[in-house]
């Protein structure tokens, strides 16, 4: 039997589970007091909503570090500069995937991550990738990525000390997973941001993925630098299938 990493319970002891009574410790109200109570939360969610917005505005305006090593990363179209990781896009954000050269398989957690990813069509719309990069080779990633039934591109970092650099390797703690983003401008790339552990967490949507990069979601709305430009919200959404076509 392999084993299960995350601690989990087997199928049956989890069906065993749900078919205990659960000893609810809360307040069973009717309607007119569930709806006050409903408003009263939301309020505190408002609140945290506009927090975010304000850090999301903070990290905006972080300095950048300009990224001047030259790194290289094998992929499914060969080896490939960071630049070229960009595929032309302003943007980039990379997802830091724990998969050591030693291991038979990406890490669980890593891939719970992954399995939330969707299509990047509005993503691009917003001038920004989304990629991931694991130390393991590309001989492992590939069928692994496969299993999985993954479309998100995936990049080896074997031969390179990108992830010794950027923090996703450490001397002490091994693999580490988080997110590091790039901006490139005039031929140059800018390290903008990275997150770790929990920080990670919160991301899963296109507007969480946007919300962590220099340029947003270049909505009007936004408190941006000046140098970011903005439309109207709501006006560039399309149909991920219906981008390119005005």
């Amino acid at each position: 039997m392999e084993d299960n990493h995350c601690g989990c319970s087997s199928k049956r002891e989890l069906e065993k589970m749900s078919e205990k009574s659960l000893e609810l410790d809360v307040e069973i109200v009717g309607q007119e007091e569930w709806q006050k109570a409903q408003q009263a939360f939301w309020q505190k969610e408002k609140a945290l909503t506009r927090a975010r917005d304000q850090l999301n505005a903070e990290r905006r305006c972080l300095p950048m570090m300009e990224v001047k090593k030259d790194y290289y990363f094998n992929g499914d179209s060969g080896i490939q500069t960071l630049k070229d990781l960009f595929a032309g896009c302003r943007q980039l954000i990379i997802y830091h995937f724990m998969f050591d050269p030693g291991w038979h398989e990406g890490c669980d957690g890593c891939s719970m991550m992954v399995d939330n990813m969707g299509d990047q069509a509005h993503l691009n719309a917003r001038d920004t990738r989304l990629a991931l990069v694991s130390r393991a080779p590309l001989k492992k990633i590939k069928p692994f990525k496969e299993r999985m039934g993954w479309s998100v591109p995936w990049y080896s970092s074997y031969s390179s000390e990108f992830n010794k650099d950027f923090g996703a390797t450490t001397t002490d703690g091994g693999e580490v997973h988080g997110y590091s983003v790039f901006l490139q401008n005039e031929n140059q790339i800018y390290h903008t941001y990275s997150t770790w552990n929990r920080g990670v967490e919160y991301l899963g949507s296109n507007w969480s993925y946007l919300d962590i990069t220099p340029l947003g979601r270049q909505e009007d709305w936004e408190d941006s630098p000046a140098w970011v430009k903005q439309t109207e919200r709501y006006v560039w959404w399309r149909h991920r299938d219906q981008y390119g076509n005005g």
